[in-house]
Parts: C-alpha cells; sequence; structure tokens
C-alpha cells in the first residue's frame, strides 16, 4: 500500500531553519505531483508548497515564499522542505501529499491530493 513518511520536524528558535523529507512508497513517485500543507492548532490546514512531477516547477503560498524551498529526488523517492528564518506562526503540522498529474492550477487544493502521510509536528519559539 501507498505509504507517505514525514521526518524531519522539531522545536526551533525564530530565525532557525529545518528540512523536513516525505519518503514515499508504494507508488511510482515521479508520476505524482507532491505538496506540502500545514494544520496549525485550532486551523484549518492549508497549503504551503508543492512541486510538479518533473520538477521544473515549484509553487509556494505567499506566507512562506522566498523562506521555504520544495525540492524532490525522484531516485529516491523523497519530497523535501526546506525551511528557513522560520516564525512563530510557521507552528504546525506539516503533511506530505501525493497528487496525480493534472492542471497545476489545481496543486493548492487539499481535495485533489490522494495520498496523504501522518504528520511531523513543527514548532518554533519566539
Amino acid at each position: 500500500q501507498v505509504q507517505l513518511v514525514e521526518s524531519g520536524g522539531g522545536l526551533v528558535q525564530a530565525g532557525a531553519s529545518l528540512r523536513l523529507s516525505c519518503a514515499a512508497s508504494g507508488l511510482t513517485f515521479s508520476s505524482y505531483a507532491m505538496g506540502w500543507f500545514r494544520q496549525a492548532p485550532g486551523k484549518e490546514r492549508e497549503f504551503v508548497a508543492a512541486i510538479r512531477r518533473s520538477t521544473d516547477r515549484t509553487y509556494y503560498a505567499d506566507s512562506v515564499k522566498g523562506r521555504f524551498t520544495i525540492s524532490r529526488d525522484n531516485a529516491k523517492n523523497t519530497v523535501y522542505l526546506q525551511m528557513n528564518s522560520l516564525k512563530p506562526e510557521d507552528t504546525a503540522v506539516y503533511y506530505c501529499a501525493a497528487k496525480t498529474s493534472g492542471s497545476p492550477l489545481l496543486l493548492t487544493r487539499i481535495n485533489e491530493y490522494t495520498y496523504w502521510g501522518q504528520g511531523t509536528q513543527v514548532t518554533v519559539s519566539s
């Protein structure tokens, strides 16, 4: 069965960096667009970043643009989220998700993603 396993979360101070990883198995990884989403306590899950199958195009929420970088290694079936200049408002559970190919306009939509990981906690202290 399909599994997405996130890792790399933790507790850091504001201004620090973290790199999240999401290892995928049970699917043809290179056929899927991959996304990162996050959910803070009491808030809805929101889009963070996405990358298309071929890695040539990436997409970001305005709140993380210029600070976060999504990348993928199709040989390792892994997608990454490099997070720099972290802020307390970045505190959330971060989820990776896989989506079959389609219009890039749909990459920010939670309901378009088929498979989800269990999430990894990121806490940024002020």
